[in-house]
């Protein structure tokens, strides 16, 4: 009933690759923005809330509340610029770095499962495909 339409075939990919995200996060007490975001702040220590929010294209409220879990689990801390207090910086723990490797790794697995179903030149081809729709609808 819905096979041309991109809303309900976009909708339902994301429900599964949520739940693949979200068994693989799971050990390690993550939920999937929280996963990708740490992963972020990670590899780009400093990195503002805002910048967050546009390279995840989301609201700064929901890269607040991703901030703010992790925050809470001991895993990013925030701080204020000495030059202007507007300006948020975001730099990883020693807790969030002890478990750096676990995070990439879980990321990888699920990496590799997909690429080993959809086949290399499948995967690559439709994560360039669904980033340049994002592009296009802008």
């Amino acid at each position: 009933m819905f096979d041309e339409c991109m809303y309900f075939n976009t909708s339902a990919l994301a429900r599964r690759l949520e739940r693949e995200w979200a068994a693989a996060f799971r050990p390690l007490g993550l939920a999937p923005p929280q996963g990708f975001v740490l992963r972020a702040v990670l590899q780009q220590p400093g990195i503002s809330p805002s910048r967050l929010a546009d390279e995840f294209a989301i609201s700064r409220p929901t890269a607040t509340r991703a901030l703010d879990g992790l925050e809470a689990k001991g895993l990013v801390v925030r701080a204020i610029g000495e030059g202007d207090t507007r300006q948020v910086s975001v730099q990883p723990t020693d807790e969030a770095r002890a478990i750096e490797s676990a995070l990439n790794a879980a990321s990888a697995q699920v990496t590799k499962r997909l690429k080993k179903a959809l086949g290399e030149a499948v995967f690559a081809t439709l994560v360039n495909d669904i980033r340049g729709v994002h592009s296009a609808l802008k």
